[in-house]
C-alpha cells in the first residue's frame, strides 16, 4: 500500500482534480478534493500527499490528501454502501473534516446532502453507518487544537466553551445529537461565557 506520496507539484488539472506529483523521475497523477486543490503550493514546490489506491478492473487510481485526518474520512466514507470515491471526494470538498464531523454527531443529513451526488437517504444512511464511529470528543478536540493554532486563545477558548455547553446539555438529559444541534444554532461571539452559550442552546431546545 501506498501510504503518501512526496515529491514537487509537476501538474495541475484543476477541472478533473488531478495533481501530478514526480518523485524518483516518476509522476504520480492523483486525484483530490477540490478544498485541497485550493490550498496546494505553486509549481514545483514541495507536497506531501497521504494516499489511498483504488483497485479497479480497468486501472489503478491514486486519491490524495493533504492531511492524514482526511485520508481516514475518505476511507469511511466509501465504506457506506452507496458512496464511491469521487462520492467522497465530493463530500470532502463541501464540508471540511470538522464540519463532516458534527453533521454526522448532529444529524445533519441536509449538510451533508448539499455535497454534489448525495441526496438526503444517502447522507442519512452515511450518518447511521458512521455515527458510531466518531466521537463527540475527538470532533472537539480536532477543532480546539485547530483553533488555537489559527486563531490563538481567544478562538480555543470559544471552542472549549461550547465543548462545555453541549456537556452541560447531555448532563441534563438531552442526547448529544440534540445537544450539539442547539449549541451550533448559537450566534457566537468571542466573549461569551459557557453560560451564556448554555442559555442560548436552551431556547433552542424549549421552541
Amino acid at each position: 500500500m501506498i501510504s503518501y506520496i512526496r515529491g514537487s507539484l509537476a501538474h495541475l488539472e484543476p477541472e478533473e482534480g488531478l495533481v501530478v506529483v514526480e518523485t524518483g523521475g516518476v509522476g504520480y497523477g492523483i486525484l483530490i478534493s477540490g478544498k485541497d486543490l485550493d490550498l496546494l503550493p505553486g509549481h514545483g514546490e514541495e507536497i506531501r500527499l497521504y494516499t489511498y489506491l483504488q483497485v479497479k478492473e480497468d486501472g489503478l487510481q491514486l486519491y490524495g490528501f493533504l492531511t492524514r485526518e482526511d485520508q481516514k474520512l475518505f476511507k469511511m466514507l466509501i465504506g457506506v454502501s452507496g458512496i464511491g470515491p469521487k462520492g467522497a471526494l465530493g463530500i470532502l470538498t463541501a464540508l471540511s473534516a470538522d464540519d463532516l464531523r458534527f453533521a454526522v454527531l448532529a444529524d445533519d443529513a441536509k449538510a451533508i446532502s448539499k455535497a454534489p451526488g448525495i441526496g438526503h437517504k444517502t447522507a442519512q444512511k452515511l450518518i447511521l453507518e458512521l455515527k458510531d464511529k466518531l466521537k463527540l470528543e475527538d470532533a472537539f478536540e480536532a477543532r480546539l487544537a485547530k483553533a488555537d493554532m489559527r486563531s490563538g486563545t481567544a478562538a480555543a477558548g470559544l471552542t472549549a466553551a461550547k465543548n462545555e455547553a453541549v456537556e452541560a446539555l447531555t448532563a441534563l438529559g438531552y442526547s448529544s445529537s440534540d445537544a450539539l444541534k442547539a449549541v451550533r444554532q448559537v450566534e457566537l461571539t468571542e466573549e461569551m461565557s459557557v453560560e451564556a452559550i448554555l442559555k442560548a442552546a436552551l431556547k433552542h431546545l424549549t421552541f
